[in-house]
């Protein structure tokens, strides 16, 4: 347990988590202490440089919008969307992949073969045809990304459900008469909220890298609001002449994903150590 918590509370691990912890404090509560919102034009100071002397810390886009409002503004979205995907992927992967673990057989045959089917498709065409049919709104926007995220997710609680429905205390719960759904939702998935927890920590970057991906391509988050993706995307055509439009919001989508994937990655780390010495 002691080395466990070593890995976990280790210097990069407590960096990335001190850092993550500031960006959604900043994303909540940032926009307060701004004088500008995300739609309001400055013409007076059109395509203005970053500083802090004056009232647009961040500088404004070729619009005379507040560039600083509109990061905050993006990263809200990105982690709103990357968090509520990544909830939606988890509930699913849960239900499917500890069924189809518990109910072997057959049935988990032909529930696997349905995961890897689905897993052999081009899941950004897919989400890309379904934002196009049924719109490109925010909510959508999640719920089609966490319908294609819980494919990893059902493989591993599938796979950790295989080993929880030999154990001793799931053959007594069925010895005792109790219904398939009770012995799922009571004995197997509270045993699987640790992989689960881990697992879904790396699952959030991931979505949020996949949300700013199609607001680049213009399928995402659409105009008044923005996301890390939609500013890069407008920064990307403002490089030559205001590089800051593209390098402030690419440089928060960096640091976010990166300190992400490095708390997912000591979890995981303590989770195998763990697992290791229960072996």
């Amino acid at each position: 347990m002691s080395g466990r918590l070593r890995r976990v509370s280790s210097p990069p691990a407590i960096v990335a988590g001190a850092i993550v912890a500031a960006s959604v404090l900043l994303a909540l509560i940032g926009p307060w202490f701004s004088p500008h919102d995300i739609q309001t034009l400055d013409w007076t100071s059109v395509a203005a440089p970053p500083g802090f002397g004056g009232s647009h810390w961040f500088g404004t886009d070729r619009l005379g919008r507040d560039l600083y409002a509109r990061t905050l503004e993006g990263l809200r979205t990105s982690l709103g969307v990357g968090l509520a995907a990544s909830v939606v992927s988890v509930v699913v992967g849960i239900a499917y992949g500890a069924a189809a673990g518990f109910l072997g057989g057959r049935t988990d045959r032909l529930m696997i073969r349905f995961i890897e089917v689905l897993s052999g498709l081009p899941l950004v065409f897919f989400v890309i045809f379904l934002t196009v049919i049924f719109g490109r709104g925010r909510y959508f926007l999640l719920v089609a990304i966490g319908a294609v995220g819980w494919l990893t997710m059902a493989r591993i609680v599938r796979g950790q459900t295989l080993s929880i429905r030999r154990r001793e205390y799931i053959e007594a719960a069925v010895a005792s008469g109790a219904g398939t759904l009770r012995i799922i939702f009571r004995h197997v998935v509270p045993n699987l909220m640790g992989p689960v927890i881990v697992y879904a920590t790396l699952t959030v970057p991931q979505i949020i890298l996949f949300e700013s991906f199609l607001s680049f391509l213009g399928l995402g988050v659409q105009e008044p609001h923005a996301s890390l993706g939609t500013l890069i995307a407008e920064g990307a055509g403002e490089m030559e002449g205001a590089d800051w439009i593209l390098w402030i919001p690419g440089t928060v989508l960096a640091v976010l994903l990166m300190c992400l994937n490095v708390m997912g990655d000591r979890l995981r780390d303590a989770l195998d150590v763990h697992e290791r010495s229960r072996s």
